[in-house]
């Protein structure tokens, strides 16, 4: 029902940037929340980063506050994730999520109703 195709995953030095983008297609509505969780081998999947569509409020995980930015743009349904001063920690696949609750404010995986791909980044050091 909803699509979501990420991109902008790559391999980059530590204390470099990168920038993720994820455009959402098919019936989305209107309110709805957007977010990036992470995971890296062997651990949980990890709350990033969340924005509201109709808001704009955005929700930051502890480790990535400071560093990464979410930013959406509306006409063309697309979300973005700006890393920066990326650490080896870093590393995990990305994914990009869709919730139909458009408050912003979810932090869980079983929160959202659909997922992407997952795009792979890799911070060498």
């Amino acid at each position: 029902q909803v699509q979501l195709v990420e991109s902008g995953g790559g391999l980059v030095q530590a204390g470099g940037s990168l920038r993720l983008s994820c455009a959402a297609s098919g019936r989305t509505g209107s309110s709805y929340t957007m977010a990036w969780f992470r995971q890296a081998p062997g651990k949980e999947r990890e709350f990033v980063a969340a924005i509201s569509w109709s808001y704009g409020s955005t929700y930051y995980g502890d480790s990535v506050k400071g560093r990464f930015s979410i930013s959406r743009d509306n006409a063309k349904n697309t979300v973005y994730l700006q890393l920066n001063s990326l650490k080896p920690e870093d590393t995990a696949v990305y994914y990009c999520a869709f919730s139909r609750n458009g408050s912003g404010y979810r932090r869980g995986t079983d929160e959202y109703d659909y997922w992407g791909q997952g795009t792979q980044v890799t911070v060498s050091s």
